[in-house]
């Protein structure tokens, strides 16, 4: 005798289209056009500020970056959606959710350029989001950094929600499955927010995993609230995340969100993105960019025009600049010495590490030589 024991499905949410219209299902108590509009202007800051980071970058005065064009509206819609005590544990494209968690985005990007220079400070939080985890390199990993948080939230019982980010290659890794089947377990309060911007370096999407969707890579977990949204889409971002938030610290565990978005850039400036692309591919892609969308959707609402928009380029680019003067200032005037790399790896040094400290210390040229 067989009979159905279990039946799951994946829902997709798309509020705007890519020409700015909205659908039928558009909610209702959906954020201010004030709101909306800010959340326009962040996204071309964080667009302006890209092109600049990557300037840098080509002309030898910062390290490797990854830009995040394309992908503004997911860092935007979760940012949004999060409060203050919660955590953000991202990987290292999202730069617009740590600009609008920091004291100010001229300061969060600051840091961000620190970051990727090779200044350790510039993982040093701020703001709302004071207790948010560093950028995480290593593919995956901080998916269990998440759960760890979110299980202390749970014991401590914190109303309190952990938000991680994930690339789509990173949901090929152990850390990803290892992590879902700890918080599905557990009933933990972290939403796990997919970025499947298409690529994993440069391993496609369809060549990494058959499953259909990444979504319901969750509900093996036990995990039931499994979700995928257009990713270009900032509302329906906004809203999927603050749902699955509001469950959280509710203690009714945890979701997984895919947000369906494209990587417009390389992956990295130490990448080409036109060996395994073409060009065609992305022009296609071009046309649903969430800065285009979220545009037409506030000139459909009357809240945008041409002068607005070259104001807002004027603005955005001045507070970029404003980022590179400090980044340059302290880069110049307040390097970091070779005791630096002692500070941020322990709460409490031990002792060992005491001694070594104060030998970098007390070379006369910062370095540790021959001790």
């Amino acid at each position: 005798m067989k009979k159905e024991v279990a039946r799951f499905a994946i829902t997709h949410t798309q509020f705007v289209d890519e020409n700015g219209n909205m659908n039928e299902d558009f909610p209702q108590d959906v954020p201010s056009s004030d709101i909306l509009t800010q959340w326009y202007k962040t996204m071309v800051l964080t667009r302006v500020f890209d092109g600049k980071a990557i300037n840098l970058q080509r002309t030898g005065k910062m390290g490797t970056y990854a830009s995040s064009e394309g992908q503004e509206a997911v860092g935007v819609g979760l940012a949004s959606a999060m409060q203050e005590g919660d955590v953000l544990v991202p990987t290292y494209r999202e730069h617009v959710a740590q600009m609008m968690r920091a004291d100010s985005p001229e300061s969060a990007m600051t840091k961000i350029l620190l970051f990727w220079g090779g200044d350790e400070r510039g993982n040093m939080r701020e703001g709302i989001g004071k207790d948010d985890f560093p950028a995480c390199v290593p593919i995956g990993t901080q998916t269990c950094h998440a759960v760890g948080v979110a299980s202390a939230f749970k014991i401590r019982k914190e109303k309190r929600a952990v938000v991680c980010t994930v690339g789509d290659g990173g949901t090929s890794k152990g850390d990803f499955y290892e992590s879902l089947n700890c918080a599905g377990a557990w009933q933990l309060p972290v939403v796990f927010v997919i970025v499947n911007n298409g690529f994993a370096i440069s391993l496609s999407r369809d060549k990494q995993t058959n499953s259909l969707t990444l979504a319901q890579k969750g509900i093996a977990a036990g995990i039931h609230f499994c979700q995928q949204v257009d990713g270009n889409d900032v509302v329906a971002v906004y809203e999927a995340v603050r749902v699955a938030l509001q469950r959280a610290r509710a203690g009714q565990g945890p979701s997984v969100i895919e947000a369906l978005t494209y990587r417009l850039s390389d992956h990295t400036t130490a990448d080409d993105a036109k060996r395994y692309r073409s060009s065609e591919e992305v022009k296609v892609a071009r046309k649903k960019d969430p800065l285009l969308r979220s545009r037409a959707l506030l000139e459909r609402l009357g809240h945008w025009d041409a002068s607005l928009e070259e104001e807002l380029q004027k603005q955005s680019h001045a507070s970029v600049e404003s980022a590179v003067k400090s980044y340059f200032d302290i880069i110049e005037n307040h390097p970091q010495t070779a005791s630096d790399m002692f500070v941020f790896l322990h709460e409490h040094i031990p002792e060992s590490l005491v001694q070594q400290q104060g030998r970098a210390l007390s070379e006369k040229k910062g370095g540790i030589g021959g001790h």
